[in-house]
């Protein structure tokens, strides 16, 4: 053996002139430090993957679930809206109808006064136009009362008369208002049609929300 040869290679690996022998590696110390960090990892996503499962189990999921859900119902129906606060109309008894005919038939006040009687409205003054619409309103006719009555009594009363016209004037008076008979006047509204708008009138249904755009 040569003083060169290193200690427990014996006779295979002499070193005889420049030749040195290679010495490889240790590949087992590299296969372990792979060996630990798969480990640590595999660790990590089993601890993570804990966490969410409590989070479901506890509760912890309810507010991505919530999320969730509002998500979906802005993309779906909303939730009807509660009504707005509606004015108050009066009912036909609390409101006085003139009646005044703006024609040159006959009669044609007293009969439709008549008919709004029937109907439970109060009758005032039952007779002909004043110059200022006689023989001048070419449609059914024209409610007119005071500005406070726009939203009210003259609505009220307009559910009547198919197609009349709502005017204002400086009267004080909102529960008192005129009915103006036109030429194209023939009779009151069906008095059905007429109890629906006035029901409509009462207790209006809120309007849906719109959908949301991009659903």
């Amino acid at each position: 053996m040569s003083m060169l040869t290193p200690p427990g290679m014996g006779g295979q690996y002499r070193i005889t002139g420049d030749k040195y022998p290679r010495m490889r590696r240790n590949q087992g110390r590299r296969r372990l430090v792979l060996a630990v960090v798969a480990s640590v990892a595999a660790l990590g996503l089993v601890g993570w993957g804990t966490l969410q499962l409590i989070d479901v189990f506890t509760g912890g999921g309810d507010k991505a679930s919530a999320a969730a859900a509002a998500a979906a119902a802005g993309c779906g129906r909303s939730p009807s809206p509660s009504a707005s606060p509606v004015k108050a109309v009066p009912k036909p008894g609390q409101i006085t109808v003139n009646v005044l005919n703006a024609t040159s038939r006959t009669g044609l006040a007293k009969d439709t006064a008549d008919a709004l009687k029937k109907r439970g409205f109060r009758i005032g003054e039952v007779g002909n136009a004043s110059k200022a619409y006689d023989k001048k309103v070419e449609g059914p006719g024209v409610v007119l009362g005071a500005k406070a009555a726009a939203d009210t009594a003259l609505t009220v009363l307009a559910t009547q008369v198919t197609g009349a016209e709502k005017k204002t004037d400086s009267r004080v008076k909102p529960a008192e208002v005129d009915l103006i008979l036109g030429k194209a006047f023939k009779a009151l509204a069906p008095e059905k049609a007429a109890d629906r708008a006035l029901t409509v009138l009462s207790d209006p249904a809120p309007a849906p929300s719109p959908r949301k755009k991009n659903c």
